[in-house]
């Protein structure tokens, strides 16, 4: 596990090469570990350096596109920048790369990222996913009613996951 003091230092070159004018993609990444540029972007973000912290997810997935630290970091940055597609591309591939390892909190970035992208459909399959694999969560329950009601649906709240949903209930493709 890289230190703080390695995570430090690659936030500081982000850091020096975008003051000094020079082009942060020239930040020699190939030194740096997925951990560690997660760990440069968690503390570009906390120091408000909002926009270096984006272009070093974007850098960062761009060497380790199938790393699961990557996705997950970079999906984050993706919503925090409202880029819904871009958010729902990346929780999806993260969410298939965990597989049975994919976490409740996943499953409800993906739903709220579908739904502020105004893809009410997709989100409710995805919830439904969701909560067939994390029962009960009132989270996932609340985002449920909430996908009902908007989608008109709500006299089906009583018959909860029922057969005609969990047949419609997929992942949105990734583009």
């Amino acid at each position: 596990k890289p230190g703080r003091c390695e995570m430090s230092q690659l936030a500081r070159l982000f850091i020096e090469q975008s003051e000094s004018g020079l082009a942060v993609d020239q930040v020699p990444l190939r030194n740096f570990t997925p951990d560690q540029i997660r760990y440069a972007i968690q503390a570009l973000m906390a120091e408000g350096r909002d926009a270096l912290a984006y272009a070093l997810g974007d850098a960062g997935i761009a060497m380790y596109p199938n790393n699961e630290e990557m996705l997950a970091i970079t999906s984050l940055l993706s919503v925090v920048r409202e880029d819904w597609p871009v958010a729902i591309e990346l929780i999806t591939e993260l969410i298939e790369m965990q597989g049975d390892q994919a976490t409740c909190f996943s499953y409800l970035m993906l739903v709220r990222s579908l739904i502020c992208n105004l893809d009410l459909h997709e989100a409710l399959g995805v919830v439904i996913l969701g909560l067939k694999k994390f029962p009960g969560n009132p989270d996932l329950e609340l985002e449920y009613g909430s996908l009902l009601d908007l989608l008109g649906l709500a006299d089906r709240k009583s018959t909860r996951l029922n057969s005609s949903h969990v047949s419609e209930s997929r992942m949105p493709s990734s583009a």
